[in-house]
């Protein structure tokens, strides 16, 4: 397979048209400016100079190659050179997905900290759907995704998980009519034999039997069978649940939205974990802004107790 260094050995040599003074522009041994040449004509399956004692010349076939390869070569070298400018530069405006849910205080929180690091910097802000939250990164709609750090790296190889900005813990909601409602916590397994969420079809799995598991810690099946259609997910899950279709578990950072239905009540659930909110992106489009967001992140985490 031809690589990059032998088209540049093969550029300055016709440049050149002596081994030695190539080897000296390229801070290489005769040798090995004869070792690129030999690599390159076996692969072409021609000679690209004669050599006799005394000269060096392009043939034919040489200088054709030379002709076509070298506004290539300088195109991919100039292209290479920006994209490495690029990657270095920390400054390059930054497009965030978030979900509704984690577009409050902890998004504010790490934007401003963001912001005072690297004043300048353009920063935008766009709602992700919750149901199919990793398209956009992978469209190159957004950098970075702020999200629940709960991805399966077997489901998401070329997703990259980054440090947590908050911790939220974890509540049902049910009508204000429920059996469970009015207690000020309630275990996981208060849920045994209740209805609740199917998973949306594209809302990855692991994501979903996080939040909603298939059955308690003592086996009990939860039934996640009510089907949220294809719209809003999670307004579709609070009105089945202020109707007493379901309950549904859900984050305690959706709380202030909810905090004005007196049709619905939020109860604590105490034995299941809290869960991290944080950055994912795509592996192979991490740069240097995406990894300084992730410093500005990290900083947060361990400056800031756990709300």
């Amino acid at each position: 397979m031809t690589d990059l260094r032998q088209i540049e050995v093969f550029l300055a040599l016709a440049e050149e048209l002596h081994f030695g003074h190539t080897a000296d522009r390229l801070h290489l041994t005769q040798p090995q400016v004869s070792r690129a040449v030999a690599a390159l004509e076996s692969h072409l399956g021609g000679r690209l100079f004669e050599r006799t004692s005394r000269q060096v010349r392009l043939t034919p076939l040489g200088r054709r190659f030379r002709h076509e390869a070298e506004p290539a070569y300088r195109l991919l070298t100039e292209a290479l050179q920006n994209a490495r400018a690029r990657a270095r530069d920390t400054a390059q405006p930054l497009r965030i997905g978030f979900f509704l849910s984690v577009g409050g205080e902890p998004l504010s929180r790490l934007v401003r900290a963001h912001e005072a690091r690297h004043p300048g910097i353009q920063i935008s802000l766009t709602n992700v759907p919750y149901v199919d939250p990793y398209e956009p990164l992978r469209r190159d709609e957004v950098d970075v995704l702020i999200s629940y750090l709960i991805v399966d790296p077997l489901e998401e190889p070329d997703l990259t998980t980054g440090p947590a900005i908050h911790h939220t813990a974890r509540v049902l909601v049910v009508a204000a009519g429920d059996p469970l409602a009015g207690r000020p916590s309630l275990s996981i397994e208060d849920l045994a034999g209740r209805r609740t969420v199917a998973r949306p079809p594209r809302l990855p799995r692991a994501l979903f039997d996080h939040f909603v598991p298939p059955a308690t810690p003592l086996g009990e099946p939860i039934h996640r069978t009510y089907d949220l259609g294809e719209g809003d997910a999670y307004g579709a899950a609070v009105a089945a649940a202020a109707r007493g279709h379901i309950v549904h578990l859900s984050a305690d950072i959706f709380t202030p939205l909810l905090a004005h239905r007196h049709d619905l009540d939020l109860i604590a659930i105490r034995d299941l974990p809290d869960i991290p909110i944080g950055l994912i992106w795509v592996t192979a489009r991490q740069n240097a802004a995406i990894s300084a967001l992730a410093d500005t992140a990290a900083s947060l985490s361990t400056a800031t107790p756990r709300d």
